[in-house]
């Protein structure tokens, strides 16, 4: 099939690739001709394991490119995807500007032939009807710009105009860190329409994934289809993320009173997360949730809970524990190390979380802030941040190349991501070039034992 994907973010540029890859010939869209030049050259503008190799293959396919022109790419594709950002606003709902300009643009180029036009990008609940209604003001807007000067659209303008689609909400459930992945390997596909066309077009386009011809293990029942209306399918999006940040929040809560009556978290975790009722993903307790989806979609949800007269008290906890639990680094270093004014403070990681560069939201972010504000010097190390020399939103801290710098002269470090590389250190070296051997590691990831008998003194979160 010929899709159009506009937007090449984390969820825009993994969608295309991989639809490319499973057959289908993909345009990609994006207004930045920095980013479309880059692209074009063979890079990938994200960090994502496996993203860069499938997108050079495919586009020595042929099947796959990249380009600036929106009228092009609704030309080209049956389907059109709208995988823009939709970042939040400072009231909690998201800034759907991007969308609506997106869904605008899609109208004043259709030219006839039936499309579907996807939501992909996580929108408020009802905005299906509302793309409809923004196509159709640009379908208006380029018929008046059509019209002849007797005041009535010529029958080449009426034919050029003349089209037929349906939108439908396709919310994505990708993990930064394993999005490939988890397109190759999904729990379900959601699909939002009333309309059998539409659906039946979108089940042709996923019958691959759905019949996991491209999955680790092909063995599997097929992918399950949620076929439902578009308000549920976009509150699904919503509901899945505010949940497993209220799961999180919830362990977090229960780590916060195991420090107290000194009971460990990774204990009770693992006993609870035993219960089929409950399972065991997402009870790592730590410093917090952060990225660039469980903030935004829980504030969302919050958000529209309160336009339509609910207060969502549940959500709110679940916001109010994550900001608690970010201050608990801090009141860890201060029990430490009492006055942290003249202090190096040493962060192990500093991307919300592992395999990915997003530093959106990221819990490292607060702690620098804080830690600055108290007058600590602050240095980093991280995997991909340090590699890449990015440096865009992080002053306040010193960036170092490898984690034996970082440790030099540290009057204590934090483990603030838990990237597998962290597990193999040479902490027995580190803690030897440290002003005073301090580990608090904020996700509970490596061994207290083994930390310990590298010569650190070892804290965790509810241990």
């Amino acid at each position: 099939m010929r899709v159009c994907v506009i937007g090449t973010g984390y969820v825009g540029l993994v969608t295309g690739v991989c639809l490319s890859h499973i057959g289908h010939h993909v345009i990609c869209i994006d207004n930045n001709e920095e980013k479309v030049k880059l692209m074009k050259s063979g890079q990938t503008p994200i960090y994502e394991p496996g993203l860069s190799e499938l997108m050079h293959s495919c586009t020595e396919a042929g099947r796959l490119e990249f380009t600036s022109d929106l009228a092009a790419g609704v030309a080209h594709g049956e389907v059109l995807f709208i995988a823009v950002g939709t970042p939040p606003l400072p009231t909690g709902e998201s800034d759907t500007r991007y969308v609506e300009a997106v869904a605008r643009g899609i109208g004043a180029h259709l030219n006839g032939g039936y499309k579907v036009i996807v939501n992909k990008s996580t929108v408020p609940i009802g905005s299906g009807d509302w793309v409809r209604m923004i196509v159709m003001d640009g379908v208006a807007e380029r018929q008046k710009s059509l019209v002849t000067a007797g005041g009535v659209p010529s029958a080449q303008a009426v034919e050029e105009i003349a089209t037929d689609f349906d939108v439908v909400s396709n919310p994505e459930f990708l993990r930064e860190g394993s999005a490939v992945y988890d397109t190759f390997n999904p729990d379900r596909i959601v699909l939002g329409s009333n309309n059998s066309k539409a659906l039946a077009m979108m089940q042709e386009l996923y019958a691959p994934l759905v019949e996991r011809k491209f999955a680790e293990d092909k063995s599997l029942s097929p992918v399950p289809v949620v076929i439902t209306d578009l308000s549920s399918a976009e509150m699904i999006k919503y509901a899945a993320n505010a949940f497993l940040a209220t799961k999180i929040s919830f362990i977090n809560e229960v780590a916060n009173i195991c420090d107290r009556v000194g009971a460990d978290v990774t204990q009770v975790a693992k006993g609870i997360g035993l219960d089929s009722r409950i399972g065991n993903k997402f009870l790592q307790a730590g410093i917090g949730w952060g990225g660039s989806c469980f903030p935004k979609d829980v504030s969302a949800l919050v958000h529209t809970a309160d336009d339509y007269g609910y207060d969502a008290h549940l959500l709110k906890a679940a916001i109010s524990v994550n900001k608690s639990q970010r201050e608990l680094a801090l009141v860890k270093l201060q029990q430490e190390l009492k006055i942290l004014k003249g202090k190096t403070v040493g962060l192990l990681g500093l991307t919300f979380k592992p395999d990915t560069d997003d530093l959106r939201d990221a819990p490292a972010l607060d702690l620098i802030e804080k830690l600055n504000r108290l007058g600590a010097r602050v240095k980093a190390y991280d995997p991909i941040i340090s590699q890449t020399g990015m440096r865009h939103g992080l002053s306040g801290v010193v960036v170092e190349t490898d984690p034996e710098r970082l440790a030099d002269s540290c009057d204590a470090m934090v483990l603030v991501t838990e990237w597998p590389q962290f597990q193999k250190l040479d902490y027995t070296k580190m803690a030897k070039l440290m002003n005073n051997p301090v580990l608090i590691d904020g996700r509970n990831f490596l061994d207290p034992e083994a930390i310990e008998s590298s010569g650190f003194r070892y804290l965790g979160i509810g241990r």
